[in-house]
């Protein structure tokens, strides 16, 4: 069947039944996608500028951050357009648009995951930490990441965008993700399902049980510890991170692993919106907030560290 959609594009719904509530997410998505601006954006300057930042855990946090400003910035202004004015997106932007979603947020899967391992060598292996993640490594990791996230996304996106889509076009979501499409299909979509679910098993599931595994590993390493400031130290180390994980990874399996049933789809639309404007800017609240070489860098960067003793 010939996809008759493809020329005039889609109608992204959103939640077109309350235009009061449309206009308070408005409010709300544009104060988010501004914090996630100046937040993300001061985390990679502080990692650029702050020699005592110069170290592999900023080296990933400024991946991360840079990852989220091209993430948001994929999805929100059209959003942004669609919750005040017309819910139209091209067929083109369509595809635009689900394609850098796609890549960028499997990007972020895999680099939790990388970060993950730069805190177990942390806390597991001290002594040898600057010598197993030397900044070639760190380079490869996070270039393996971002290779990886382009793959998935040439994988997935042109048979999603290949599917027979009905008549009326209507995308019940603010944006353009696969499940949407999916269900937008008046044709057999058992391929696209199937495809969905493998490579929902390899860029979360996996990725997710490489983060529990090395959390398990550091939390035997930190129950051996006796001294207390050496915990405060580890939980220091490892806590912004692990807050990070449990948030995004929680709404993407909400979106992506969710049952075939109205009530999860309507989920799953809460869901969808919120890692896709809210985590991105929790994420530098969080490292700001919980990281105190964070905010001691964020004081110098300002003039007004003044010498403090460092703890």
């Amino acid at each position: 069947m010939v996809n008759q959609s493809s020329p005039v594009g889609f109608l992204l719904l959103g939640f077109s039944e309350h235009p009061g509530l449309e206009r308070i997410l408005f409010v709300v998505v544009l104060t988010s996608y501004l914090l996630t601006l100046v937040g993300n954006t001061l985390i990679i300057l502080l990692s650029v500028l702050d020699p005592k930042l110069h170290s592999p855990m900023y080296f990933f946090l400024s991946n991360l951050s840079f990852l989220d400003l091209c993430f948001t910035t994929s999805c929100v202004p059209q959003m942004l357009v669609n919750l005040w004015g017309p819910k139209t997106i091209s067929f083109l932007g369509c595809f635009i648009q689900l394609f850098i979603f796609m890549s960028l947020g499997t990007t972020e899967c895999i680099l939790l995951t990388v970060m993950a391992f730069d805190r177990y060598v942390a806390v597991c292996q001290p002594l040898h930490y600057a010598t197993i993640m030397h900044p070639r490594l760190c380079r490869q990791l996070a270039a393996v990441a971002w290779v990886l996230g382009l793959a998935q996304s040439i994988v997935q996106t042109p048979p999603t965008l290949r599917l027979p889509f009905c008549p009326h076009r209507q995308i019940d979501d603010f944006l353009c993700e696969v499940p949407s499409l999916i269900q937008l299909a008046c044709g057999d979509t058992t391929y696209n399902e199937m495809q969905l679910a493998v490579s929902s098993f390899f860029i979360l599931v996996v990725p997710l049980s490489l983060v529990l595994v090395s959390y398990c590993a550091i939390a035997q390493a930190v129950l051996r510890i006796n001294s207390a400031q050496a915990w405060k130290k580890a939980l220091g180390t490892c806590s912004s991170h692990l807050m990070v994980v449990t948030i995004f990874y929680s709404s993407v399996i909400a979106v992506y692993l969710q049952p075939k049933n109205p009530y999860a789809q309507k989920r799953g639309k809460f869901f969808g919106l919120f890692y896709a404007v809210g985590t991105p800017s929790l994420n530098p609240l969080i490292y700001t907030l919980r990281n105190k070489e964070v905010k001691r860098a964020f004081r110098r960067l300002l003039g007004k560290d003044g010498g403090s003793r460092e703890t």
